[in-house]
């Protein structure tokens, strides 16, 4: 995988997780649920856009169709009424 600049340390190097001990099967199973749930989708964009989405996810240090999303769904959750 290329390191994008978005993924600063993998998280099997944080010593933390040394301790922790996970269930393969179970985490496996839960990632593929999770992909399930998502469906592909395309947006046309301008660059200036692309490139400022780009810049902002860099800062927060995700990338930068996580920060894409993650407006997306702020914008309707605001938008909804209750």
């Amino acid at each position: 995988m290329k390191n994008k600049g978005y993924l600063k340390k993998h998280p099997a190097d944080v010593e933390m997780y040394k301790e922790v001990e996970f269930d393969v099967d179970k985490s496996l199973k839960s990632r593929e649920e999770r992909i399930k749930r998502k469906k592909p989708t395309s947006v046309a964009l301008d660059e200036d856009t692309i490139n400022r989405l780009k810049e902002l996810a860099e800062e927060r240090g995700i990338p930068y169709k996580v920060l894409m999303r993650s407006y997306i769904l702020k914008g309707l959750k605001e938008d909804t009424v209750p």
